[in-house]
């Protein structure tokens, strides 16, 4: 099944920028066309040197405004604290029909909605986005209409899976989907470290960890369980894994990760308010 896509320019190809490009770019996606702008001209050659039409701020401050001009998407990927002087910068040229798709975090509808007379929706995709297997948060502004919305829903499912919320749960969402591939890297180093420790080589230790974490998850998505039921199926009473398990319950690892949570959206409202 091909998915087909209208017009889109993505400005800004840093992490999320980019995550998106490698989605919409993968098999099985159909684009009337993209074009794409970023800071440097040596991001802009590699992809252009990929068959992409890029260009640079460096090269050609009007870059932005020139890819905008006949795109009905627009992906806003650059820094929280660029997206409402990028808004009014490309606001003139822009199609007054384009719809308009943040990326950032902490900045709200209402912001945008006041740089870009036309519809806005934020969107909170994360990293693995870039291989097909990202999750995208997505809120609707004010003046979006079903139609612009499933449009947008369509281009998120190119790179994985959608939940569409309210604005207010965003930073919530942001803090669990958004944040968690670097919790699940965080948690991985520390076992590779912990399995070298114990003697094994480097490259022993990377692949039983990678390994386990990648397997545990595909093991959870094609058996249709629960977390609950997969880690209940691994610990046997009495066993070493719960012993192990112990002293996660012992160092109160779900209050640390509420904590952890917490923080992450304290900050996501701190920069809203800024």
């Amino acid at each position: 099944m091909v998915t087909k896509l209208p017009r889109i320019a993505i400005l800004g190809t840093g992490n999320m920028g980019g995550a998106i490009l490698q989605g919409l770019t993968r098999p099985g996606v159909s684009l009337e066309g993209v074009r794409v702008t970023t800071r440097t001209e040596a991001s802009a050659s590699k992809l252009r040197a990929t068959g992409l039409s890029a260009e640079s701020i460096e090269l050609s401050p009007s870059a932005n405004s020139e890819a905008v001009h006949d795109a009905d998407i627009v992906v806003l990927a650059v820094k929280p604290a660029q997206i409402s002087s990028l808004l009014s910068e490309i606001a003139s040229s822009a199609k007054p029909e384009a719809i308009m798709v943040s990326v950032a975090a902490g900045v709200t509808l209402a912001t945008m909605e006041q740089a870009w007379p036309g519809a806005v929706v934020r969107t909170m995709p994360n990293t693995p986005a870039q291989v097909g297997l990202g999750v995208t948060g997505i809120a609707r502004g004010s003046r979006v209409s079903d139609d612009e919305l499933a449009t947008i829903r369509a281009m998120c499912e190119t790179f994985g899976a959608v939940i569409e919320v309210q604005e207010s749960e965003i930073n919530a969402l942001s803090s669990i989907s958004g944040s968690g591939p670097a919790y699940v890297y965080f948690f991985m180093e520390r076992f590779i470290e912990v399995a070298k420790e114990r003697g094994f080589s480097d490259e022993a230790a990377r692949v039983m960890v990678e390994s386990t974490f990648r397997g545990a998850a595909e093991l959870l998505a094609q058996s249709g369980e629960s977390p609950e039921k997969l880690r209940e199926a691994v610990t046997s009473p009495a066993g070493t894994t719960a012993a192990a398990l112990a002293v996660f319950g012992d160092a109160d690892i779900a209050g640390i990760i509420r904590a952890a949570t917490n923080a992450a959206i304290a900050r996501a409202e701190e920069m809203a308010k800024s």
